[in-house]
């Protein structure tokens, strides 16, 4: 359990994510978390009535007070967000950021000396206790730091420790990997439909089949393509659904787009702060 306070500056649904996580893994008592953002009062209170957690209208206030500070802002904002608390914050104070693209040295040049930033991609599967997080260390970010975001961040799912030149691939596979398979959802329900399944028997198909397919890998750790070897019979329906998917370029559209992404993260980056942009 973490000893001192946490506070959130930001306030969105990945920041609630993690504050009920935190709540119900028993990390945090609700008197310790703090939450703030940019002008949404109502949001806030609405937290706090759902979790019993401190709302602040100062972000200072937030730096001053808390052990742990998480960055949950849009990567647009950071560059304003660290104007107005960075120098607040003190050494040995971890800053948890949660926003794509932007480096921890970015963020390292605008806070005290000593302070230890921690970068963070979770994605939206958080709001359910599955999200896939892969976390990086700043320079000053010690093993004792990484371990508390480690716990903090494993409360709503997975957490893998790489290094921070590898992050921009992270967000381009798995931060916008949600949205991948929701265009296939999509895509199969629509199907479904097409060859005349009612449209809640596709969506409960296409969901369960998903979630299986999922569970298998994780639980029989085999590769993928020796599973899909043994669900396709030669000859079979399997076979020609996936010929017509080659056909269409499937596995080279879903390469491209995460190529894009991790780009597109690259890019964030490396634009000038007052031009930096959210997707």
């Amino acid at each position: 359990m973490l000893t001192g306070n946490v506070g959130f500056l930001g306030a969105g649904a990945i920041a609630e994510a993690l504050i009920r996580g935190m709540l119900n893994a028993g990390i945090v008592r609700p008197e310790q978390v703090l939450v703030s953002n940019r002008s949404d009062r109502e949001r806030l209170n609405e937290l706090a009535r759902r979790y019993g957690v401190r709302t602040a209208g100062s972000k200072g206030y937030v730096a001053d007070v808390c052990q742990v500070l998480v960055l949950a802002c849009k990567p647009k904002d950071v560059a304003g967000l660290l104007a107005e608390v960075g120098r607040r914050c003190r050494k040995g104070q971890i800053l948890l950021s949660l926003a794509a693209g932007i480096t921890t040295r970015f963020i390292e040049e605008r806070v005290t000396p000593g302070v230890m930033v921690v970068r963070a991609m979770p994605n939206t599967s958080c709001q359910v206790g599955e999200s896939a997080t892969a976390i990086c260390a700043g320079s000053a970010a010690t093993p004792e730091a990484m371990a508390l975001v480690t716990a903090m961040l494993g409360s709503v799912g997975q957490v893998l420790t790489v290094p921070e030149e590898q992050m921009d691939a992270v967000t381009g596979l798995s931060g916008s990997g949600p949205a991948y398979v929701y265009l296939i959802v999509e895509a199969m329900i629509e199907a479904g439909q097409a060859v005349g399944l009612a449209p809640d028997v596709a969506r409960a198909l296409t969901l369960q089949t998903l979630k299986g397919a999922a569970m298998t890998l994780a639980a029989t750790g085999a590769d993928p393509a020796v599973l899909r070897e043994q669900v396709t019979s030669p000859g079979g329906t399997t076979a020609a659904g996936l010929r017509v998917l080659r056909e269409a370029g499937f596995t080279e559209a879903l390469v491209r787009a995460i190529a894009r992404a991790t780009e597109r993260s690259r890019e964030l980056g490396e634009e000038k702060p007052a031009a930096a942009a959210g997707d």
